[in-house]
């Protein structure tokens, strides 16, 4: 069980754009199927906000907030996975949290179901209004 770190948060004006990047050791983002994103807002429930099944032929999930505005990759030979986030929103303003496969929270990539339990500690992005 190896935690992801997180890193590239930080502050943005409305329709700016950031780059988040999640990578942990021993390959696990590389070996796993399931690579997402997560964000929380004060006061609000954790919620997806993308996510991957590497290893099916289905198009990446993104919550209806922000497609079209955000893109998630992976980078096998870095081990890495990033989060573009674009046409930024003050409402995008949240701890982001990169998670892989693991005991824990389920979401459905199209026909395929990822269960998300291996969390990173996050990262802030605020964006202003």
């Amino acid at each position: 069980q190896v935690q992801p770190v997180e890193s590239g948060g930080g502050s943005a004006q409305v329709g700016g754009s950031l780059r988040l990047s999640c990578t942990a050791a021993s390959g696990y983002i590389y070996s796993s199927n399931c690579i997402g994103w997560f964000r929380q807002a004060p006061g609000n429930a954790r919620e997806a906000v993308a996510a991957v099944y590497t290893s099916g032929g289905s198009t990446p999930y993104y919550s209806d907030s922000v497609k079209g505005r955000f893109a998630i990759s992976q980078d096998n030979a870095e081990n890495t996975v990033y989060l573009e986030m674009n046409n930024l929103k003050p409402e995008d303003t949240a701890m982001y949290y990169c998670a892989a496969a693991g005991p824990g929270e389920r979401l459905w990539i199209g026909p395929y179901p990822c269960d998300f339990g291996t969390w990173g500690q996050g990262t802030q992005v605020t964006v202003s209004s």
